[in-house]
């Protein structure tokens, strides 16, 4: 196993010129509003003061669980699995999201240290002239060097004596002031169970980095490999979950304006519906009580819409929120973050991403502006007068209003067809109210110039009644709109035929075959050779009525004898079954 040399990423770099430290990371708690002090990366993404976090307010909850860590100060590194068991978990709530943050067995103390905010508040900090930096070793004189070797900070007499001991004479010593360029300055993570020890190893099978002597002890036999020769597989695993998230946030970022604005033009509608209320109540003094009870509905309707509008704003921005801290946090890790900061990381990111990438959201806004005011529309009576006005959250849609009849497709000349018009709002139920504009077209196919006269009536039940009386047989073409749109099956074609010649002779049964087809029976046609019967012939013949003129047997068909006023009528026509 051996290690490639690859540079760190970014963990001593210059940054560009004219970029302010400390811009790109965060520096201060949410919760005290100060610098981060040992600052703790909770499972939402969001990083606060480990004090801040001990003042909280914590909360117990019944889980079980598949299995505890052993966790260090350092954070949730290594993990020792437990039976699954029936245990009373200690949670607190994050101060900036209010997610449920299930605390280890170590307590506040036991959550992933942040390195990115550590080093962001560094790099602050040098602003200052590294005001408020302490030495790491003494922990109470200000920094004055740092040894680029040993990665700390040392004050002037922790400098000298580092220069005195023999295994850190040539250590490289660097003022403070020479470091205010640096994109990072970052500390080396040691191994909690070997604190001698840099983590420079990663564990596989285990998920976790190691250092050499876990290697060789916990760890034997484990696929361990360097952190720099890991990091590509792991950074690219993480950068496609990123990818998968981004677009979760254009897309919020869209519904959420878009619920804003449908929240204006709901404001906009109630008002022009409220307008138009108040000046239809004008004329109507002896009823004023509806036009309250009219603006009262409406109040109530605009304070359920905007409940509405309101809850489903509050989610969207709240996960909106989610998914930029998990996609910024995601980012700079990825672009800041050293190959131990990500692996370290690693394990937290991908939990949470994966979690908001399930969360299910609407893409359109959970209400609509449709309201509608009814000045037509019946509504009772109010102190002995009867009112008039409705208020209504519906509104009907072309495309759902369906037409029924049996006309729908044949006519008669100079006989009226009518069909039913049934108007049904965007969810497909019935208006059960009139007032809609509704137009309708009838043209003949020859004669364009000259349409048909159709009549509507409203039936106030949400259906309309349509009649019209076509003047000449041909094809004609109906048109039938609802708010200039037409609606479902419009236009369509009818065919006017003529009218129904009626039967001159009589409608009924002959003799011979009302006696069952007798020989004996007879009737009053002639077949050829003398025969009196009707010419039907076969044994049996059950008899049904007919018309004496034409033979059919249904009596309200068309006539279709032929023959001239003196034709004998007697010689009926033989039709065959």
């Amino acid at each position: 196993m051996s290690e490639k040399k690859k540079p760190l990423l970014g963990f001593v770099g210059k940054l560009p010129s004219g970029t302010a430290l400390g811009n790109s990371g965060k520096t201060h708690c949410p919760w005290c509003m100060g610098l981060f002090k040992a600052p703790r990366l909770l499972p939402c993404l969001h990083t606060v003061c480990t004090t801040c976090l001990e003042q909280l307010e914590p909360f117990s909850v019944v889980a079980i669980r598949g299995g505890d860590a052993d966790t260090s100060s350092e954070g949730p590194i290594f993990q020792e699995l437990k039976p699954p068991s029936l245990q009373l978990q200690i949670s607190i709530l994050c101060p900036e999201c209010d997610a449920q943050v299930d605390l280890p067995m170590g307590g506040v103390k036991a959550l992933t240290i942040d390195p990115l905010a550590m080093n962001d508040v560094m790099l602050e900090t040098l602003q200052g002239e590294g005001q408020g930096l302490v030495c790491d070793l003494c922990s109470n004189r200000e920094v004055e060097k740092r040894c680029q070797t040993c990665k700390a900070n040392l004050c002037h007499f922790c400098c000298q004596a580092h220069r005195r001991q023999k295994k850190t004479t040539y250590h490289t010593m660097v003022d403070l002031k020479d470091l205010k360029g640096c994109s990072r300055i970052g500390k080396p993570v040691l191994c909690p169970a070997h604190p001698a020890e840099d983590l420079r190893l990663f564990c596989e099978l285990c998920d976790r980095p190691v250092c050499q002597d876990c290697v060789v002890g916990e760890h034997w036999e484990h696929p361990c490999d360097f952190t720099s020769n890991i990091i590509h597989k792991h950074g690219d695993s993480v950068r496609e979950l990123l990818r998968g998230t981004q677009p979760h946030v254009e897309a919020l970022e869209e519904v959420l304006a878009q619920v804003k604005g449908m929240n204006s033009a709901l404001q906009e509608q109630v008002g022009a519906v409220a307008a138009d209320v108040r000046t239809f109540s004008e004329g109507y003094i002896k009823a004023i009580e509806h036009r309250d009870k009219l603006l009262k509905q409406l109040a109530d309707i605009r304070v359920q819409k905007e409940n509405s509008l309101q809850l489903q704003k509050a989610q969207l921005e709240q996960l909106l929120a989610d998914m930029r801290t998990g996609v910024e946090f995601t980012e700079h890790l990825l672009t800041s973050g050293s190959d131990l900061e990500i692996l370290i990381t690693k394990g937290l990111v991908v939990e949470r991403l994966t979690k908001l990438n399930k969360v299910e959201y609407s893409i359109h806004p959970g209400v609509n502006d449709k309201i509608c005011f009814s000045p037509q529309q019946k509504a009772g009576r109010c102190r002995g007068y009867e009112v008039y006005g409705a208020i209504s959250t519906k509104e009907v849609d072309p495309a759902k209003c369906v037409l029924q009849g049996e006309d729908l497709h044949r006519a008669r000349e100079k006989q009226t067809a009518s069909f039913t018009l049934l108007c049904k709002d965007a969810a497909g139920e019935s208006m059960g109210r009139g007032g809609d504009s509704v137009q309708v077209t009838v043209i003949s196919k020859d004669k364009k110039d000259s349409p048909v006269r159709a009549l509507v009536q409203a039936n106030k039940d949400g259906t309309y009644h349509v009649s019209y009386t076509p003047k000449e047989p041909g094809v004609y073409t109906v048109l039938v709109c609802v708010k200039e749109q037409h609606v479902q099956g419009s236009p369509f074609t009818v065919t006017v035929r003529k009218r129904h010649r009626p039967h001159p002779g009589v409608f009924q049964g002959c003799t011979f075959c009302s006696s069952g087809g007798q020989k004996t029976a007879h009737c009053g046609g002639t077949m050829p050779g003398g025969y009196l019967r009707c010419g039907h012939g076969h044994k049996g013949h059950p008899g049904r009525p007919r018309c004496s003129c034409c033979g059919k047997f249904a009596e309200k068909s068309e006539c279709t004898w032929t023959g001239g006023q003196n034709a004998p009528r007697s010689l009926l026509r033989t039709v065959a079954l």
